[in-house]
């Protein structure tokens, strides 16, 4: 039985881990929001002229295929985060961190679903469904669950997230006060400038980048303690 006391068990997720999940959710986000900014006005009043045109169509089919990927590569980052985090987490933090965590995972997947339902029911039509209620309810829908409730959420976690970097100190105090920034900005100012959303999936990348060179950092100095001792 181990006589070491829990709060000096390294934790057992490897740095690496947590940057390459983290950079394969900020790619498929990336991809997937560009796409669907490139296709679709973000005015949620729009008489959906973009259902007309193949190309687009074949954007927004491709951005809601990677949706599935970017939700379950968040996940996985989360949980090898908090692992890496280990028994240094707070209760009340970790709480809010699965809950906002979970949420966005849950909001995204909704507006999805929601967009892939529009996409495929007035696809084939052959005209403008600026004249549909069911279009219009669906349009609002799909827009408000991800910039209203998605992304609130997103910033919550970034708020917590470093919150939890700046008292366990496995994130520098300026990334912390970075994401302070990034998640205010996303609480304030994405109803007004849609592309603003793509902060959140830049932030998750910085994380990433900046654990992974941490880690290879460490690699050769600790071989070299090693070859001293």
């Amino acid at each position: 039985m181990s006589t070491i006391p829990i709060e000096y068990r390294s934790p057992s997720a490897p740095p690496r881990v947590v940057a390459i999940s983290g950079m394969i959710f900020s790619a498929l986000f990336i991809a997937s929001l560009v796409c669907v900014r490139l296709a679709v006005p973000a005015n949620p009043t729009e008489p959906g002229i973009w259902l007309t045109d193949p190309t687009f169509r074949s954007w927004v089919r491709f951005a809601l295929k990677l949706i599935p990927f970017t939700g379950v590569a968040f996940l996985w980052f989360m949980a090898v985060l908090r692992n890496r985090i280990g028994a240094l987490e707070d209760q009340l933090f970790a709480t809010v961190f699965l809950g906002s965590g979970l949420l966005f995972v849950a909001m995204l997947f909704a507006s999805a679903a929601v967009a892939g339902a529009m996409l495929e029911t007035f696809a084939g039509e052959g005209r403008l469904p600026s004249q549909s209620e069911m279009f219009a309810f669906g349009r609002r829908t799909s827009h408000a669950l991800m910039n209203l409730y998605a992304i609130k959420m997103a910033a919550v976690f970034i708020f917590v997230t470093s919150s939890i970097g700046l008292r366990t100190a496995f994130l520098p105090r300026w990334m912390g006060f970075v994401g302070f920034a990034v998640g205010l900005v996303l609480l304030l100012v994405i109803t007004d400038f849609p592309w603003i959303v793509l902060l959140f999936p830049l932030w998750v990348l910085l994380v990433s980048a900046y654990i992974l060179v941490a880690d290879l950092r460490q690699r050769p100095s600790a071989k070299w303690t090693n070859k001293t001792t």
